[in-house]
């Protein structure tokens, strides 16, 4: 059996973003956080005795390679190599050959990817050995297909291939060494062990095997879940089993709560509280890191929107958190509650409420909501800002029903604020 770690992204001594001033502690763990993923990553690969470790792309962040970062990986092959275990690196838009530090020490068993796609035996003395293919970006922007000049596969080899590249035009990445599934599979590998998109996802089952391992540690708030590395066996007939091990050290994460039943402050933080132990206990012993988004109608909306409220209410948190280990720190609440509204009775008015809201339920309920809205909001796509928006917010009949409701929602809180003080 031959067992190998397909892991990505390390992006090491990159930041945390998306997240205000933390305490002091919290922000030297949050500062360690990629090297201590790389860590959980190395001694994976040595207690699950894996073969090799095949990294696809962006060890580091950007082109200036900090020394604790060239430091931490440097160390972390040296352990490697005293386990016996063979480590492959082709560098990806972030870490591209002209901006990799000549003066890395690197170990023997570490075999880098060059410019041009090349194969290289796990085992060099055995005939059958497995073989791993990879291809390295020259510089930072590769706009066009690396596939062209993979060498052909032999089929007595298990076959891998290595690549950093936006496979099936993943509109959420850049788009480099763009490549399709089916070209994929033209060239003939049984793994393509990929980089460059931070989500893990098997794009194919089998034949070939496709996969991206995600990056190692979430940076940022959209960034959230279980981070890590795939662990493949592969027997002699070639036939695969890979499971995802996480190796993140904290975890990012998104918290949603409906504000309608509840009816105090001290009823709120019971519920944060649930909420977050919950968290807590699904990170299985990792610090968290999480947003906070408020929303629907109800009592507590009046208070939530008096000044420093949420400040308040996010300190509170922290304080009561951030002390423990592993620690749970709020980032960021967004308050997106709206104040009590009766529409069924609001509807019966004869004032202009009323009538508004007769004319939303009308217009909600056109077949055609999409293309009445793209005609009312003509001026509006006339905008290249604001069309660009639109064109993403209307994409179908549910988008337009969507913003209709938004829009209504908005309108009403308005209103309805404006009369009670008008009262």
């Amino acid at each position: 059996m031959f067992r190998f770690g397909h892991a990505a992204d390390l992006h090491l001594d990159s930041p945390f973003t998306g997240i205000r001033n933390t305490h002091q502690d919290v922000g030297e763990i949050l500062r360690q956080a990629t090297f201590a993923a790389y860590d959980n990553l190395i001694k994976l690969c040595i207690d699950r005795e894996v073969d090799a470790l095949l990294i696809a792309g962006d060890v580091f962040d950007g082109a200036t390679h900090s020394l604790p970062g060239q430091t931490k990986f440097e160390k972390g092959l040296e352990r490697l190599h005293e386990h016996g275990i063979r480590t492959f690196i082709c560098h990806g838009n972030h870490d591209p050959l002209d901006s990799w530090d000549a003066g890395l020490r690197i170990p023997e068993n570490v075999h880098r990817f060059g410019i041009e796609p090349s194969c290289v035996p796990v085992y060099p003395d055995s005939p059958t050995s497995p073989v791993v293919c990879g291809v390295s970006y020259p510089t930072r922007e590769v706009r066009e297909t690396l596939l062209g000049d993979f060498p052909s596969r032999d089929s007595k080899q298990f076959t891998i291939g290595l690549l950093h590249a936006n496979v099936g035009a993943d509109s959420a990445h850049a788009s480099y060494a763009p490549c399709t599934i089916e070209e994929l599979a033209a060239v003939g590998y049984d793994y393509w062990a990929l980089g460059h998109v931070h989500t893990r996802a098997v794009k194919h089952q089998e034949n070939p095997c496709v996969v991206y391992s995600g990056n190692t540690q979430g940076r940022h708030p959209n960034e959230t879940g279980a981070r890590g590395v795939y662990v493949v066996d592969v027997d002699d007939d070639h036939h695969i089993e890979r499971k995802f091990v996480p190796v993140d050290s904290v975890r990012w994460e998104q918290l949603h709560l409906d504000i309608q039943d509840i009816t105090s402050p001290l009823d709120l933080d019971e519920r944060l509280t649930q909420m977050v132990d919950g968290l807590r206990l699904e990170a299985e012993g990792r610090s968290l890191v999480y947003r906070i988004h408020l929303h629907g109608r109800g009592h507590l909306h009046t208070l939530l929107a008096e000044t420093d409220s949420i400040d308040e209410l996010r300190t509170q948190l922290n304080d009561t958190w951030h002390g423990q280990r592993p620690f749970a720190w709020c980032g960021e609440i967004h308050d997106e509650t709206r104040s009590e509204i009766d529409r069924d009775q609001l509807r019966k008015g004869t004032d202009f409420i009323g009538d508004f809201l007769k004319f939303t339920e009308e217009m909600s309920q056109d077949q055609n909501l999409r293309n009445s809205l793209k005609e009312e909001l003509a001026p509006l796509f006339e905008n290249s800002g604001a069309k660009r928006y639109l064109d993403q917010s209307l994409r179908t009949e549910a988008d337009a029903k969507a913003l209709m409701e938004a829009a209504e929602d908005a309108a009403l809180d308005l209103l309805v604020t404006e009369d009670r003080d008008a009262g």
